[in-house]
């Protein structure tokens, strides 16, 4: 029996996918480059030892402004843009899986919990190496203390970019082989597979009651950005302590998660686990925000032509 629904969730069948993926690339362009600087603060704040460089995330932005410029804050942005493929392969696994799960059933909880689960394992394998790689370059200028890798800052102008990518890349494979680039998967997958079955849900049903206390006539659009960054706060702090132990098996090349997470809990206390949380909301507010609004707009405008008018927002 399907649910009755204040808000309207456009299913997968309801979409022209021409434009559905043109719009949507741009899209998750967008998302990038506004949340990429406290993206990488926080990747700072999480690898760390105690307070040894930024006393917060605050204190973090102006140390980078002021020491290495806006440049500083788009360390790596360059090759970390190519996680475009795996947004692409996100919206699309999640839309897919949840017409699948539909066919057993109507519940848009199980929906969204299974569907976001399964979206982020597919986007996180080809996140991964891709991670590995703008983390390190993240931890260049200011924090490269914090890193395995080390490159040239000096090199000249037209290798800048390309020529320090190519050197941790090498030095990645060098050190570790090709399993040096899934290194962390297994953390990743457990930081990033519950924030997303644990996200969607929590968005719907925000959404929900927001639509419950808000006038008839308030823009549905308007609750689900307001839903957005409710449910991503809550999906953060409930993912953060394993997004911090991701980092550190990333960043410093560690093969063992319990590992890791034992000494962050013997050298830092519960406290460790709450590193970069600030950071991750900050970061996520924007994002979900960013998201939802143009998600939901995506697919507003990506709605087929005859169901246009059959939907109120």
């Amino acid at each position: 029996m399907h649910e009755k629904r204040n808000i309207q969730i456009i299913e997968w069948e309801d979409l022209d996918k021409r434009k559905f993926y043109s719009f949507g690339v741009f899209m998750t362009m967008t998302i990038r480059a506004t949340v990429y600087p406290a993206t990488l603060i926080r990747t700072r704040l999480q690898v760390q030892r105690g307070t040894s460089l930024y006393n917060g995330t605050f204190d973090a932005f102006f140390k980078i402004l002021r020491s290495e410029g806006v440049r500083g804050l788009y360390r790596g942005f360059m090759v970390n843009t190519f996680t475009l493929i795996s947004g692409q392969a996100y919206i699309t696994t999640y839309e897919l899986v949840r017409k699948h799960v539909s066919q057993y059933s109507q519940d848009n909880t199980i929906k969204s919990l299974v569907a976001g689960g399964s979206a982020s394992l597919v986007a996180q394998t080809i996140t991964v190496p891709i991670d590995i790689v703008s983390q390190q370059l993240m931890m260049q200028g200011q924090g490269q203390h914090l890193s395995r890798f080390r490159i040239n800052l000096e090199s000249g102008k037209s290798k800048k970019v390309f020529g320090q990518t190519r050197n941790i890349i090498g030095q990645i494979f060098a050190a570790d082989g090709l399993r040096g680039f899934y290194r962390g998967y297994v953390a990743s997958l457990l930081t990033y597979i519950p924030n997303s079955a644990v996200w969607w849900p929590f968005y719907h049903f925000y959404a929900e009651q927001l639509s419950n206390l808000a006038p008839s006539d308030c823009p549905h659009l308007l609750l689900q950005g307001m839903a957005g960054p409710l449910a991503a706060a809550t999906a953060s702090s409930i993912t953060n302590p394993m997004d911090v132990v991701r980092a550190r098996v990333q960043v410093e090349g560690r093969n063992s998660v319990i590992e890791t997470f034992r000494q962050l809990i013997k050298e830092e206390g519960g406290w460790g686990l709450t590193k970069g949380l600030s950071a991750r909301i900050i970061s996520s507010t924007p994002t979900a925000i960013v998201m939802v609004v143009g998600y939901e707009t995506l697919k507003r405008v990506s709605l087929r032509p005859e169901l246009v008018d059959s939907r109120h927002w």
